[in-house]
């Protein structure tokens, strides 16, 4: 089962003349790296909503947004404006001394512990359940946005993996052409700087017959197809973290592909190898992307 690493979920509830509402949203990264805004009464809860998120996310960039926005007109915060005013002539008096470009203070000092006063009588039950299930809500939203993504690069992942396998086997009826070529090329060469009646056809045959399985691309061939298969099979696998194992088959099926173009000497299947490779280029980007 493959989850896209990129995923949205949103879900709001009115509650107490409040709207609440919480965010998630998530980007391709190969670490994993939450972050978190909320409003300060609601820090208490961050603990767990990160376990929450994270046990459900797994992996990637994940930002979480929760906003609650008074409908009634009233506020639960206050501004300490002595304390906001200190810091803004602070500012602006070093901004001058140093000689920095005026800016915009105003979000920077309203970050500042005590600026921004809360109630000091903490969140209640009810209040907290609710926040727990507009998470649920969100996650369930992100999850299902996730599996959908990923369902669209499973089917492009099997025509792709399709693609490769159906070009391996195109390669076969010029297999025997290839050889033939090899011999004549390399035969040619020979009379080229010997006479003919000087080549010993037996040590020739012999020769011939070493550079050929240097050349042999049977075992390549087996590899890559094998590989082909592999992929599909975790495509289907029950897990959802399967974004670097089929990032490591993606590596494997690259190096059979490039030693089969490097034995080749033959363009038509130097033909093959190249659109071999746009296909894998196109499934290791859309790798980079799954859990």
């Amino acid at each position: 089962m493959i989850l896209s690493m990129t995923g949205f979920g949103s879900a709001s509830r009115q509650w107490n003349g409040k709207t609440i509402t919480i965010e998630i949203r998530s980007l391709n990264s190969k670490a994993t790296d939450v972050k978190v805004r909320m409003p300060q009464r609601y820090r208490e809860l961050e603990i767990n909503m990160r376990k929450t998120i994270l046990q459900e996310a797994q992996r990637g960039k994940i930002e979480v947004n929760v906003d609650c926005i008074n409908t009634e007109g009233g506020q639960d915060y206050s501004i300490n404006k002595a304390l906001f005013k200190s810091y803004y002539k602070d500012l602006q008096e070093l901004g001058s001394e140093l000689n920095i470009p005026k800016g915009d203070y105003i979000s920077g000092i309203l970050r500042i512990q005590g600026v921004v006063d809360v109630p000091k009588d903490g969140i209640s039950d009810e209040e907290k359940n609710i926040l727990e299930e507009i998470l649920e809500e969100a996650l369930g939203k992100f999850t299902a946005f996730r599996t959908s993504e990923g369902k669209a690069m499973e089917n492009d992942f099997r025509q792709r993996v399709g693609n490769i396998a159906g070009l391996l086997e195109k390669i076969e009826p010029f297999e025997k052409e290839r050889v033939d070529k090899i011999r004549q090329r390399m035969g040619q060469a020979l009379e080229d700087s010997l006479a003919k009646e000087n080549v010993d056809q037996n040590r020739f045959e012999q020769e011939l017959i070493y550079y050929m399985e240097k050349l042999d691309i049977n075992e390549e061939k087996v590899r890559l197809k094998q590989h082909c298969e592999y992929f599909i099979t975790q495509v289907e696998n029950d897990n959802t973290q399967i974004g670097r194992t089929l990032n490591f088959i993606g590596q494997e099926m690259g190096r059979e592909i490039n030693t089969l173009g490097s034995k080749a000497h033959s363009s038509d299947i130097q033909h093959m190898v190249v659109k071999m490779k746009d296909e894998l280029e196109k499934i290791k980007e859309q790798s980079a992307n799954i859990l």
